[in-house]
């Protein structure tokens, strides 16, 4: 099953769903502060302290 995945990104749906949604709102509100939102992110998909950490240093936002 990990052999099936690909790319740098963790299988987590929660992870997965908390990229997602993170995305969706730098693209609502590009001003928002990039800390606030990974914190609500890690509330709304109950991430673990190594996915916050994952979204701390690795999540940039993509260019349109």
């Amino acid at each position: 099953m990990a052999g099936e995945r690909g790319g740098i990104i963790p299988g987590s749906e929660g992870l997965k769903n908390a990229l997602r949604w993170l995305s969706e709102r730098r693209q609502d509100d590009p001003a928002a502060v990039r800390g606030k939102l990974i914190d609500e992110a890690a509330l709304r998909f109950d991430l673990s302290p190594m996915e916050v950490e994952f979204l701390l240093t690795r999540w940039t936002d993509a260019p349109p």
